[in-house]
């Protein structure tokens, strides 16, 4: 028989136990209470996919081919000019020429047309020549020739014009050489540097060169060496892209020298056959800007020889555009000459004028504002161009 001691501890046993249970209980309900309550089944005709049920199209949605599938396009591609032809700038060359300086030929033709060729004649003949910038001199021997061969040969309109053109030519002078130095030599691609006053279209006329050389298959590239005229790398650089050329820059208002130097390593470093140097425009008045031209030359010589120094002149500016010519030929060993503007001018004297007082050959003429609107010059083109 169990004692009263062992009794009293089973009876505690049995209460332990029994509130142990009932405590898990009350836990377990009070724990059910607070949880949310569980998301009704949505009608079938109203549910949308959530988050990991399918959201495509319903599966009976027929599949699409690859035909009917929408590419994304591509992205289009930068459009390479094909430049014109030198022979098609030449035939531009007369046209052109004949239209805006026809007024000069026509005139003096006139004047040695005439039945007497007394001495007012021949001064208006003088006049005629004087003001489209023939120059002074020029002018005065010309006028002596006209006379003595107009004497010997005669007066008739026919003659005239034959006289005239000949002794034209010879001053225009087709004996100099006119060729553009623009081919690589000893390993090395050739430099041209382009030099001039403001406004003269000294940029335009480096990218119109730039689609010369392209027309002939030569690896050009160009360097902005302006770095003071605001937007003129971005003005060369439009030029370059069109044509597929590379353009060398460097910071606004930085070391033109330093750009031009970069632009030869460039060139060198592609084996380009030529280096388009733009520099910035510069008053021929202005000391130190013409100096500093000399150093940018220098700079440039430590890589590779200057092999063109072709000055950028506005036909229209007449004998400014002479004293212009005078003073850079005196800072930097100017090799050609590139007359701008010549299309709306009738004072194309100015190339007599300018070959005369330099000794250097007009090498290209701008003939427009279109980027094919640059021509190599031609002596007997351009005197035709005067008569025609």
């Amino acid at each position: 028989m169990l004692t009263d001691q062992a009794l009293i501890a089973i009876i505690v046993t049995i209460v332990v136990v029994l509130g142990a249970g009932t405590t898990g209980l009350v836990v377990t309900r009070r724990r059910r209470s607070e949880l949310p309550p569980a998301p009704q089944p949505a009608s079938l005709d109203t549910a949308e996919p959530t988050v990991g049920e399918d959201a495509g199209e319903p599966r009976d949605t027929p599949t699409r081919t690859l035909e009917d599938t929408e590419l994304p396009e591509e992205a289009p591609t930068a459009t390479i000019e094909k430049p014109e032809s030198a022979q098609g700038r030449l035939v531009r060359l007369r046209t052109r020429l004949a239209r805006s300086q026809g007024s000069l030929g026509k005139g003096l033709l006139a004047l040695l047309s005439r039945d007497k060729l007394d001495e007012e004649a021949w001064e208006d003949i003088e006049t005629t020549l004087i003001t489209a910038d023939v120059g002074v001199t020029p002018t005065l021997e010309l006028v002596e020739k006209l006379r003595t061969r107009m004497r010997v040969e005669g007066t008739s309109a026919a003659q005239a014009r034959e006289i005239l053109r000949d002794e034209l030519v010879t001053l225009v002078n087709p004996s100099l050489d006119r060729s553009l130095k623009v081919s690589r030599k000893e390993g090395q691609p050739a430099v041209v540097l382009v030099v001039g006053v403001n406004g003269t279209g000294k940029t335009t006329t480096v990218g119109k060169l730039a689609r010369v050389l392209v027309a002939e298959d030569k690896h050009v590239v160009l360097g902005a060496a302006d770095t003071f005229r605001a937007a003129a790398a971005d003005q060369l650089q439009t030029w370059g892209e069109r044509v597929g050329v590379r353009t060398v820059r460097g910071p606004e208002g930085g070391d033109p020298a330093s750009v031009a130097f970069d632009s030869v390593r460039q060139g060198i470093e592609e084996e380009a056959d030529v280096v388009l140097v733009d520099t910035a425009g510069r008053l021929h008045t202005k000391t130190g800007l013409m100096d500093e031209l000399g150093k940018v030359k220098r700079v440039i010589e430590k890589s590779a020889a200057v092999d063109e120094v072709l000055l950028v002149i506005d036909a229209t500016t007449g004998q400014n555009g002479l004293t212009q010519a005078r003073v850079f030929a005196e800072v930097i060993d100017v090799t050609g000459l590139v007359l701008t503007k010549l299309d709306g001018t009738a004072k194309g004297g100015i190339v007599i004028a300018v070959q005369r007082e330099l000794g250097v050959p007009v090498k290209l003429v701008g003939l427009g504002e279109g980027p094919d609107d640059l021509a190599p010059f031609d002596p007997e083109e351009f005197v035709d161009a005067l008569l025609d």
